[in-house]
């Protein structure tokens, strides 16, 4: 399975490749921006394997923030843990 983590972009480099740093709920991680050029500082990005791959708005972050925290919970009752 391959998952696009949310994070609001903190810093831009515009570098080649365009960069910036990016906070997933208190992580810092360094990105690539590269694919999201029309990406400013507090803009919402969904990351994939260091790749920010499309804005999205606060909201939207949020609800697959909230997704994703739920995802071991269901995974343990799916299997019956």
């Amino acid at each position: 399975m391959c998952l696009g983590i949310p994070g609001r972009i903190v810093s831009v480099e515009e570098d080649f490749p365009r960069g910036g740093i990016v906070d997933f709920d208190g992580l810092r991680r360094p990105v690539c921006l590269a694919y999201t050029p029309e990406a400013a500082v507090g803009d919402h990005v969904i990351v994939h394997v260091g790749f920010a791959i499309s804005v999205v708005d606060e909201e939207e972050a949020a609800r697959t923030l909230r997704v994703l925290r739920a995802m071991p919970d269901a995974i343990e009752t799916e299997l019956g843990s």
